[in-house]
């Protein structure tokens, strides 16, 4: 079924029905040329129309329409493909339209019937028909306003328009969309333009160095950096930089852990005119080289006690170590060094498709775009706390160190080894005022599960931002039951962009079935666009984008895939435009929905299937909280699920969903399996699929592996909870880790464990008769 998007000034509640029985109708018309109307083939030019007009709509080139063959008759399901050629090759694809079987529910959700009868189906959410001399639409009111029913219709003439003006021109390159809503998604959508300052990050630091140089800057464990005192030692590791002949954009590496003097190196970077690369001690020595000769790096800042893996990588790239910079007598006033808003900033590099991971470099002007963007829209003022929490591979770490310092605040370090102990970084959270964090969505699940076993006032957070994957409602729901007053902001964008493009702040919880992505922040242009980047149609689906300072540079040394990502923007000449691949929509209030990844396609019995389709479907089932689904065999759906488990949540799905796209099998469990970066894992849940589908008759693990003793049964159901498996399926001898386990799901079996054991207790006793042994043990000598 082609889906014609809701587009009405209030989002449809979660839960909310839409029956049509119940539904208000409201009519359109638009004046029709008469000259159209006298046409021997007007009925043939009008389908192929309405059915040009339905994919653009629906983002697919296989629409099903219901068509009224004659008047007074009940509309038929007719199914086009909507090629690539000419719009004379389009009006003779309505001769050949199949005619499709709609026992039941109709396979449609608009008619057309081009013969001037009343309605004839009122299931239908879009009736187009036509007056005398007019084009006339019927649509509900709660699917559609009167504005998206104007511009439908104008989609209708401007396909006639065009058909007739040049028959033989290809129609798949030619825009459906009027001058003025064209000028309105390029330019109304985007956001707020904001003049920059001419100065870089590390210079609007220095201008707050010199206004108050004995604050406070930055704080790890105890240790605290006035602003003199981290620009000193930042100063000092430049100016090495630079006498050991470090030229503009050259690359430095910095491989140290997440510490003060991480701080300073970076900041020394940028002051020397270099260029950052961050780069984490403890990865695999074989992706140290790669990064590192990928790169072209000129140095590597390190720290001794960091150098193991970097050893083993084998590159003869220059080393510094920071701890022995002060030795060397650099003087520690600011460099003066000239740096471009064009200059290349960093370089992070992220995972490729093809398995080779490719470095994406970023500019100063998007930067500091992005760093008072965070400043702007998460209200980071003078003396403020931001909390520094991600690993330094990942790109959100780079705003986490440095927005403090632009406007007089200070910077706290958390280690990880806090952020693996959720009560201690509550208890880190509170102790160090601290008013903005940011965080995963999945690591924001475990801090509220934290605070609804021990609740505990956090009198200083005014912001709590997550990124880095989908956030769902509910959980946005629970925190603001938990915390009223602390916002949350759902920060969206990549590393290709300069980090985050778009802000959703909440004071509280949204409305529609999904969490917003917002609109775009100060200088961003975000479109939504078809395979030509042409925008598409208001709320229909299409590609996510990019222009603007935001945009990057592209792929260090790296022109195929380069050139494959980013490329012109055709309506800016000059301006950057880069291809994300995310799949989207803009809602009636201007902002964006984020609708899954594009390669989450599948193709069932013929039919193409998006997967987040049915994944969205799904969180709007009342009592669902969290849904993923996967393909068992390339042959059936199933989903996995975690929420109160409601009955007839295939009945639910088949309200809105066609038969077909309607999982086969729904699987409860406590939570869904993540990977290492927090995110669903698909691989997991699809082995897991296929065990289930082939052992339904098989014993459970029983006997001589399975758990023996009221400790292993007690922990074998912690690990079901937080692994997301059947307690039934979990040995005596099954590995954590093996099992799935990550370091936040050893995080969350302490939680469930009421703190019996802790990650380290994990991490040496991974087998679950072992971790059992050390439980009972434990408790007997408490």
């Amino acid at each position: 079924m082609n889906t014609i998007p809701r587009w009405t000034p209030d989002r449809v509640p979660e839960g909310s029905p839409e029956d049509p029985r119940h539904s208000v109708y409201a009519e359109y018309e638009v004046p029709l040329d008469a000259s159209l109307l006298r046409s021997a083939s007007f009925e043939s030019a009008l389908l192929a129309a309405h059915a040009k007009v339905v994919a653009a709509l629906s983002g697919e080139r296989e629409v099903t329409v219901g068509y009224v063959p004659a008047k007074g008759e009940r509309p038929v399901a007719r199914r086009m493909v909507i090629g690539t050629g000419s719009w004379r090759e389009l009006l003779a694809l309505t001769d050949l339209a199949d005619e499709v079987s709609d026992a039941g529910e109709p396979p449609y959700e608009t008619v057309l019937d081009p013969h001037g009868g009343e309605p004839a189906d009122d299931r239908a959410v879009l009736h187009v028909g036509v007056g005398e001399r007019t084009l006339r639409l019927r649509h509900r009111t709660d699917v559609l306003d009167a504005g998206a029913a104007a511009r439908i219709a104008g989609y209708h003439l401007t396909a006639l328009s065009l058909m007739t003006a040049d028959p033989d021109a290809g129609h798949e390159r030619q825009s459906l969309l009027s001058g003025e809503e064209l000028a309105f998604q390029l330019d109304g959508l985007a956001g707020p333009e904001r003049e920059l300052p001419d100065r870089r990050v590390h210079e609007l630091f220095e201008e707050r160095v010199r206004s108050h140089p004995d604050a406070v800057a930055a704080v790890q464990d105890g240790t605290e950096w006035t602003y003199q005192e981290l620009n000193s030692r930042a100063n000092q590791l430049g100016r090495a930089l630079l006498t050991r002949g470090l030229t503009r954009e050259g690359v430095v590496a910095v491989v140290t852990e997440r510490n003060l003097d991480w701080m300073a190196a970076v900041l020394g970077v940028f002051k020397a005119g270099g260029v950052y690369l961050p780069v984490e001690p403890h990865f695999p020595a074989e992706r140290i080289a790669a990064t590192l000769t990928r790169a072209e790096c000129a140095f590597v800042v390190t720290e001794h006690g960091s150098t193991t893996t970097l050893d083993a990588a084998g590159t003869d790239v220059p080393r510094l170590y920071v701890d022995e910079i002060g030795a060397e007598g650099h003087a520690d006033d600011d460099l003066g060094v000239r740096v471009t808003a064009d200059q290349l900033a960093y370089i992070y590099f992220t995972s490729g498709s093809t398995g080779e991971p490719k470095g994406a470099m970023c500019e100063h002007a998007g930067f500091v775009n992005h760093v008072l963007a965070k400043l702007e829209d998460l209200e980071v003022g003078e003396g403020q706390v931001v909390a520094q929490t991600a690993p330094q591979c990942f790109d959100i770490s780079l705003w986490q160190l440095v927005s403090a310092l632009l406007v007089g605040g200070r910077t706290l370090l958390v280690g990880q080894d806090v952020i693996l102990d959720v009560a201690r970084f509550v208890d880190t959270v509170v102790d160090g005022g601290v008013n903005v964090l940011q965080i995963v969505p999945s690591y924001l699940e475990a801090v509220l599960a934290e605070l609804e076993q021990r609740p505990r006032e956090l009198p200083d957070l005014h912001c709590v931002s997550v990124t880095g994957e989908a956030v769902k409602r509910e959980l946005v729901q629970r925190w603001f039951a938990a915390q009223p007053g602390i916002r949350v902001a759902n920060a969206y964008g990549l590393t290709e962009t300069s980090d985050d493009t778009n802000h959703e702040v909440m004071d509280r919880v949204p409305d529609g079935p999904r969490v917003p992505l917002g609109r775009p922040v100060r200088n961003v242009r975000v479109y939504v666009v078809d395979e030509h980047l042409a925008p598409v149609p208001l709320g229909a689906p299409g590609e996510i984008v990019f222009s603007g300072v935001c945009v990057g540079r592209g792929y260090v040394n790296d022109p195929d895939r380069t050139a494959a990502a980013f490329t012109v923007d055709p309506y800016r000449p000059g301006e950057r435009l880069y291809r994300s691949g995310d799949h989207g929509r803009w809602l009636p209030d201007g902002k964006l929905e984020f609708l899954g990844r594009r390669d989450t396609q599948v193709k069932l019995r013929g039919f193409r299937i998006e997967i987040g389709e049915i994944e969205n479907a799904l969180l709007r089932v009342p009592g669902v909280r969290d849904g993923s689904v996967v393909v068992v065999r390339g042959t059936r759906l199933v989903a996995f699920c975690t929420g109160a488990e409601p009955a007839g949540v295939q009945a639910r799905l088949a309200e809105s969903l066609p038969a077909y796209m309607v999982p086969s099998a729904v699987h409860w469990r406590e939570r869904l399996p993540l990977t290492a970066n927090g995110k669903t894992d698909r691989r997991t849940l699809t082995a897991l699929a296929e065990e289930l589908d082939s052992s339904d008759s098989e014993d459970s693990v029983k006997g001589t592996h399975g758990p023996r003793t009221a400790g292993e049964r007690r922990l074998a159901a912690a690990w079901a909870e937080v692994l997301g498996v059947p307690a039934d399926r979990i040995g005596r001898l099954d590995h954590f880790f093996d099992r799935g386990g990550t370091s936040l799901s050893a995080v969350r079996l302490a939680i469930a464990l009421d703190r019996a054991i802790t990650l380290k207790d994990v991490t040496r006793h991974p087998v679950l008769a072992d971790l059992a042994e050390l439980l009972d043990t434990s408790a007997a000598t408490a």
